[in-house]
């Protein structure tokens, strides 16, 4: 009698059609995670050897902030525990419908499970077909999703609590409830779970291998890849439209753009972009580069590349250095450079805070090199500024100014840490298991690149910006702000102006610009785009997406405006292009980027970028 061969888990593993995992590849790899893992963890202790020694950088999930919070919500919830015991009665009355269910269906297969709570539209993270037709893994998200819906109900229903801590606990308890999501979980993602099948394990052993290189990136501490590494590269395959840096000092390098038409409007614009990343968001891949499109639009287009401070030498530079030297040091440039008295200048997010204060510096002046302002996503009115004012509170801004002032600068990771979550699903767990559960890289997505590029920022213009705005809500405040020894009112602003905000942008909310436009003095256009903070804005019309509503300027809420404004179809950008030729002059030759007084001294896309 034969003896059978032994089934080995790789032959398990194979599925009809494939070709058996080689083992020896698998040894190879798995030899190769071994010297990852020690490279990474001499590189960790490296780090911590010298973070022991160095003074803390400021972290946006403080623990102490975090806990203080959660402290007091639970007395505020002993004291009142109403709202508590609804939720847990809802809560526990849902898991056992769907316990009921799911003994239903075991009796009866061919019954499925009754849907108790539905997936929140948009939800991307049960988009996978297994979660609707494999009864585990349909409980399993039914179950979180009824946890998920409890955490919401507890966390922000409690009496007497003080909305800023009240919405403190709401956006970490969410975090918390984010981070328990099965989909972030091997043995809960049956999407993972299949591509391990399919690939013999192999998916595991490069996700592995991907969170190590992703520690090794960071120097011990993770920094999620979010686009393929080394695909994009400043100045080859992304910010490559043709011009020169024709002016700089220790702030900026202003750069013109060579022309693409015969003729150009007479008037020139510059574009300001924010200062927490590179300024090529306005220049990504050609095909939805916003300079190209102006250029071929027939504009002469300036663009402000903010320097990248790498330590204590910039520690000094103010938010007043950052109006005066950068924004207003631009435009005086472009000025002399093309023998136009007034130019357009257009500012995107803190940019535009840049440009607004400049604005209101110049109001009153008779030489004001402004003849019209664009604001894109731009925050005027900080009282109610989203989320981000979880983290800013005096003891929490406290701590970062001394953290800033030992290490002259504001560490742009950190800033990014926060922007990401914002919206920790989309910006960091579906990369976690794209990354790590499914063993891929992420996708080449310009966008995303820019976002992962973050600048670092002086520490004593950070500190203004962050108490003075954010804090204290001084801009729109008539004569809160001074500079240059004037003191600053919106109201005094007569230029007109096009403020641009996005319906979705969880970074600067809509109806925090929408302030700005009934504060202005002058002539003043309010539109509102579709999606969010980057991608509506950066909404090239040849690709139709979203859409945009106009309307007349109205003294009550953003609400009441929404109600009767128009809707669009398409980009803003078309919208804006009418309005901004109206303020471009007649038609000139072409011009050449740079002067005698000021020749070329650098190619685009500048040396600061880099």
């Amino acid at each position: 009698m034969g003896h059978k061969s032994k089934t080995t888990f790789l032959d398990v593993m194979q599925t009809k059609g494939q070709q058996k995992a080689d083992p020896l590849q698998m040894a190879k790899g798995l030899m190769q995670l071994g010297e990852q893992f020690q490279r990474t963890a001499m590189e960790y202790a490296r780090e911590m050897c010298e973070k022991s020694i160095s003074p803390p950088e400021p972290d946006p999930l403080d623990p102490v902030t975090i806990t203080k919070a959660f402290v007091e919500a639970g007395l505020k919830i002993a004291q009142n525990p109403r709202n508590l015991l609804e939720a847990n009665a809802a809560y526990m009355q849902g898991c056992a419908r769907l316990w009921q269910s799911a003994l239903t269906h075991a009796a009866h297969p061919d019954q499925a499970l009754t849907q108790v709570v539905e997936t929140p539209k948009g939800d991307k993270r049960f988009s996978q077909e297994a979660w609707t037709t494999n009864p585990g893994f349909d409980f399993m998200k039914q179950h979180y999703l009824l946890w998920d819906r409890w955490v919401r109900q507890v966390s922000g229903n409690i009496d007497g609590l003080d909305p800023k801590v009240a919405k403190r606990v709401g956006f970490f308890s969410q975090q918390i409830s984010n981070a328990m999501a099965p989909t972030n979980y091997f043995w809960g993602n049956p999407e993972a779970m299949k591509e391990s099948l399919e690939t013999h394990g192999q998916s595991l052993i490069q996700g592995i291998s991907n969170f190590f290189k992703d520690l090794e990136e960071g120097k011990g501490r993770l920094n999620i890849s979010m686009v393929e590494r080394g695909h994009f590269r400043v100045g080859e395959n992304i910010a490559t439209t043709p011009g020169k840096v024709v002016f700089q000092n220790e702030l900026i390098q202003l750069i013109q753009y060579a022309p693409t038409t015969k003729e150009v409007y007479r008037v020139p614009i510059l574009l300001v972009p924010p200062c927490i990343n590179k300024f090529y968001i306005f220049d990504l891949r050609p095909e939805s580069s916003f300079v190209r499109w102006l250029l071929d639009k027939g504009w002469t287009v300036f663009v402000v590349s903010w320097v990248n401070p790498q330590d204590d030498r910039l520690a000094h530079k103010t938010f007043e250095d950052y109006v005066l030297q950068g924004v207003g040091a631009a435009l005086e440039a472009m000025v002399k450079i093309t023998g136009e008295p007034q130019v357009n200048a257009l500012g995107f997010c803190i940019g535009g805070n840049f440009l607004t204060a400049y604005s209101a510096y110049r109001a009153k002046d008779k030489d004001n090199p402004l003849k019209s302002t664009t604001f894109l996503a731009t925050l005027f009115d900080f009282e109610d500024a989203g989320d981000l004012k979880i983290f800013i509170d005096e003891e929490q801004l406290s701590k970062m100014e001394q953290a800033m002032k030992n290490w002259g600068y504001f560490d742009g990771r950190v800033l990014a840490k926060t922007f990401n979550l914002l919206r920790s699903n989309d910006l960091i767990w579906s990369f976690v298991v794209n990354n790590y559960l499914m063993g891929k890289e992420p996708m080449a997505f310009d966008l995303l690149y820019w976002n992962s590029d973050y600048t670092n920022l002086p520490a004593a213009m950070y500190a203004y910006y962050l108490r003075n705005m954010f804090l204290e809500n001084k801009l729109i405040k008539p004569g809160a702000l001074t500079l240059g020894g004037r003191k600053i009112d919106l109201r005094d602003v007569k230029v007109p102006s096009f403020i641009l905000s996005t319906r979705e942008d969880h970074i600067a909310p809509w109806q925090c610009g929408y302030a700005g436009a009934k504060v202005l003095g002058g002539p003043t256009t309010f539109v509102l785009g579709g999606s969010g903070h980057v991608a509506g804005i950066f909404n090239h019309p040849s690709k139709n997406k979203y859409a945009y509503w106009t309307g007349k300027i109205l003294q009550k809420g953003a609400q009441d405006w929404l109600d009767v404004a128009q809707s669009h179809a398409g980009s803003w950008w078309t919208a804006w292009e009418t309005w901004l030729t109206s303020h471009g002059g007649d038609k000139i030759p072409a011009r050449t980027p740079g002067t005698k007084a000021f020749p070329a001294l650098a190619d685009a896309p500048g040396t600061y970028v880099k």
